[in-house]
Formats: structure tokens, sequence, C-alpha cells
């Protein structure tokens, strides 16, 4: 699935730049990540965990002030909780490295001469590279600390590896092509390999950061 991955995007940025107007781009910031579906005893100490992305991407613009965006993504997701209580004090800490292929239709809206409002929506197919969970505290007087790899394959999985969701974005890009933005990715794919439905779960993301087009 990742060479997949790696080759769908390649063949959507090699088609790209063969269109006349396309400009190129590149963007990275931070990720705050979460799972859906928390269980309800643990709701109140779900918290967002911190990580990253970069994206490069492809600008074609179908018509005026409207734009076709393939890219590749590097996004770093996952979850985390911070509990504090009498008998479960501590952290629980998840963190995935994936790899993504969005597609976003965006509308740039025109200000001026200093540059443009854009807003931008879409598909994204992902597939999961690597994982960790990292257990840190107290929990029923008896102190636990460790980093447990995540396994995406086989019988004893704990997470499925592919993901596929929705991207909306907003931002603001300069004349001179600096951009800054903000998003939101909602995952549509249950993450869990157990049949049990109330085990569901997938990606929330919100992200910002910074980027050039060119």
């Amino acid at each position: 699935m990742k060479k997949i991955l790696l080759s769908l995007g390649a063949a959507v940025l090699l088609a790209a730049g063969a269109q006349a107007q396309t400009s190129w781009g590149l963007k990275a910031g931070v990720n705050l990540g979460k799972y859906s579906n928390a269980p309800d005893g643990a709701k109140d100490y779900q918290k967002m965990n911190t990580s990253f992305y970069v994206t490069g991407y492809a600008d074609l613009p179908v018509a005026p002030n409207f734009s076709v965006q393939p890219g590749l993504s590097l996004q770093g997701k996952g979850d985390k909780y911070s509990f504090d209580g009498d008998n479960l004090d501590g952290s629980s800490t998840t963190n995935v490295m994936a790899l993504e292929v969005p597609v976003n239709a965006v509308y740039y809206i025109p200000t001026g001469y200093s540059g443009s409002v854009f807003l931008g929506a879409g598909p994204y197919v992902g597939y999961s590279l690597s994982g960790k969970q990292k257990i840190k505290g107290n929990i029923g007087g008896t102190q636990a600390e460790g980093e447990y790899d995540i396994d995406f394959s086989g019988d004893d999985k704990h997470q499925k590896p592919f993901d596929f969701g929705l991207n909306f974005m907003a931002g603001y890009k300069l004349s001179n092509g600096f951009l800054v933005n903000a998003g939101y990715g909602l995952g549509l794919t249950n993450l869990s390999p157990s049949s049990n439905s109330d085990n569901k779960f997938s990606n929330r993301v919100l992200s910002f950061g910074v980027g050039y087009q060119f």
C-alpha cells in the first residue's frame, strides 16, 4: 500500500507538472490530533496530541480563481490521554506517522494586490507507516512506564493501516507566494481491527502551518 500511495502521488504530481499554468507549493506545520469515540470514562481526560505535517502539492487552475491541488503528505497523527486521579495519575500517548495523497478543490478570493483568501476541501487516502504508544504514570498504585510499537498488520494488529477521509482548509496567500493556513482532517475510516462497534475510532486532526507557492 505504501508503494501504491507513493506511485499514485508521483503520478498525480507528474501529470500536474504537464499543465502550463501549474504552480508548486510546500506547506508544513503543527498537527493537533485525537481519535473519535473516546470511551465514556476517559472523555474528560482526552487531549490533543501534538505532531507535525509536511505537504508538497501542485496547484492546477481549472477556472478563474479556482484550482485543484493534488499532493503528497507526511502526516503525524494519534491521540493522548492525561489522567489525574486518586488511583490513576499519568498519560498515554499514541503517535502515528502516515503517508497521504490529498486532492483538494481550492477557491481563491482576491483581496487586491496584497494576495488572496483561499478556501478548500477534498478527499485524502492514507497509509500508516509507523506508530508508537507511550505509557507513563501511576495506575492503581503501580508505577507503569513503557513504549510499545503499534502493529498495523497481522491477526493481532492494533490498528488498520488504511485511512480515508476529508480535508477542509482556509488561509491567506500573499502575492509573493508566502501563505498561512489552517485545516481540519475528518477521518471516515474505522481504524479499529475489532468487530465490536463500541471500539470504533477514526482520526480527527486540526492543523496550522505556513508555506510557499511558486
